[in-house]
């Protein structure tokens, strides 16, 4: 290779890189999260009908306590995404985030990715209920951490603070589609949720 060929290599390699980069901070941008909770007001978060329970916000987050309810979003037809929010469970405490779930009164159908640290329950935060145990704590309670699901198909990723804790195939592909919802477990539980974020994802 001649010297002035060498030249005229390296100058278009170089002017391939940051193309390259650009391309890669695309991909990644085209991934957009969609905030699900304004920091003010529970913004169209509901309890279902007939239920009680006390879901207020304060501070920035939505707080969670009273007896058994779950605070349902506004809509209802979600199938594939990434879903995340940030947690604080108090000490003994129990919730969960559930994702395709129904709203109704009870424990509504759906899946639910366990929030528990301490509560006399023994399956822990990181957990797909009914499905995959977590018996380790990996987060002790009043402290803020990130879960975060991915759901496509009967696909299923649970991640605490970037730790995977689930990666399950459910074969009978229980729930397909439905709301997001956060659980209030009992009288003596409190939990905080906020930066509530989705992204939904392609069939």
């Amino acid at each position: 290779m001649n010297r002035r060929f060498a030249l005229i290599a390296w100058a278009t390699f170089g002017l391939l890189v940051p193309t390259i980069a650009q391309s890669h901070e695309k991909s990644a941008a085209d991934e957009k999260w969609v905030s699900l909770f304004d920091g003010k007001t529970l913004g169209g978060w509901t309890i279902a009908d007939g239920t009680t329970g006390t879901w207020k916000v304060e501070d920035g987050a939505i707080h969670g306590s009273g007896p058994v309810s779950h605070l349902f979003s506004p809509r209802g037809d979600y199938k594939n995404f990434k879903y995340k929010a940030e947690v604080k469970i108090a000490d003994k405490a129990n919730s969960g985030m559930y994702f395709r779930t129904k709203k109704e009164g009870g424990f509504p159908a759906g899946y639910e990715a366990q929030v528990n640290s301490t509560h006399g329950d023994p399956v822990k935060t990181g957990s797909l209920y009914n499905h995959v145990k977590v018996f380790e704590k990996l987060v002790p309670p009043d402290t803020w951490f990130t879960q975060e699901i991915e759901a496509v198909g009967n696909h299923i990723i649970i991640k605490v603070n970037g730790k995977t804790t689930v990666d399950y195939i459910d074969k009978k592909n229980s729930f397909t589609t439905g709301h997001f919802a956060f659980q209030q477990h009992d009288p003596g539980s409190q939990v905080w949720i906020r930066k509530i974020e989705v992204m939904e994802l392609p069939e």
